[in-house]
């Protein structure tokens, strides 16, 4: 089971919060530099939201198939929504739904609440701020879908947390986490220059981030990810699981690199002097702007991704 911290979505979590696109993207954090966990959400929020947009192809495609397991909805919580890119496919997929994004971080809900009027959404869209999950117990009604993208890792009990989103459901409703996947990726694995095996070595040095962002939670629980059986703890049935493929092949959009070279540059300042020297070099040529093998220059950047969504049902008694 691989962690991919340069992935968020629009969506996230944290201290009372919850992220959404990978396990904190290239995450950014309070401090400086070298190995910090504290991330900055309202600071990420344009990375966020850049991300959650180019990876719209991919949620849409998931929220397709959570529409044919979820029939005409009548509340959806994005838990851990974010800036709310995905909290507003939500209310486009179903628009018989009311739509309630639930984030630890009043400034992101307020760009949630920007971007779902500017869409016409704003009649039937609301907010929730404050400490998940315990947040969702403010919910004027169960959940006929609760949503949870790339945000639960960033809860510390994991596991009382889905028993606390199951509690949130109406009977028959679906709990639907996107926790998982392969790790994104940009570049070829020979980039010309530098050493082969990158974006590998990188991977690494994220799992290591995150296993000191999970353990630096407050109230951190060490859990096997076995989705499957977690949901079954937490009480549910049926539990299906399906990946989705973001596929932006080379030459990239505008759009893509900006988003390419965003994320290099946050996992370059991340890592600090934990990266070797010549991959600190290799990163800094990708992202000169006037070198003609970086980022923004080169033909075959592409962004390839792959993300795991798990669903499970609450009995009906």
């Amino acid at each position: 089971m691989a962690h991919h911290p340069q992935e968020p979505h629009g969506d996230r979590a944290g201290r009372g919060h919850a992220h959404g696109h990978g396990h904190a993207p290239a995450p950014a954090h309070r401090h400086g530099h070298g190995d910090g966990t504290d991330i900055d959400w309202a600071e990420m929020a344009p990375h966020l939201e850049a991300q959650a947009e180019l990876f719209t192809p991919l949620y849409e495609r998931a929220l397709s198939w959570l529409g044919k397991e979820v029939t005409e909805p009548g509340l959806i919580v994005d838990v851990g929504s974010g800036p709310g890119v995905v909290s507003c496919l939500f209310a486009e997929t179903f628009p018989g739904a009311r739509v309630v994004a639930a984030d630890g971080s009043a400034p992101l809900l307020e760009r949630a609440l920007r971007r779902a009027d500017r869409l016409g959404y704003g009649d039937r869209f609301g907010t929730l701020a404050g400490e998940l999950p315990d947040a969702l117990g403010e919910l004027d009604y169960p959940a006929d879908l609760l949503w949870a993208g790339r945000s639960l890792h960033h809860l510390g009990d994991q596991r009382a947390a889905l028993a606390a989103f199951a509690e949130r459901l109406a009977p028959g409703g679906t709990l639907a986490i996107m926790e998982g996947g392969l790790p994104t990726r940009f570049l070829p694995r020979d980039l010309g220059f530098g050493r082969p095996g990158l974006e590998a070595r990188l991977d690494a040095l994220q799992e290591e981030w995150f296993a000191r962002m999970r353990a630096e939670l407050p109230g951190s629980v060490g859990e096997t990810e076995d989705w499957s059986a977690l949901l079954a703890a937490a009480g549910l049935t049926h539990a299906r699981a399906r990946t989705f493929l973001l596929d932006l092949p080379a030459p990239a959009s505008d759009r893509a690199r900006a988003y390419v070279a965003a994320t290099l540059a946050r996992l370059r300042d991340v890592h600090g002097d934990a990266l070797d020297p010549a991959d600190r070099a290799a990163l800094d040529r990708l992202l000169d702007p006037r070198d003609e093998a970086g980022v923004q220059r080169r033909a075959d950047v592409f962004v390839l991704a792959a993300h795991t969504v798990h669903t499970a049902v609450r009995p009906v008694q």
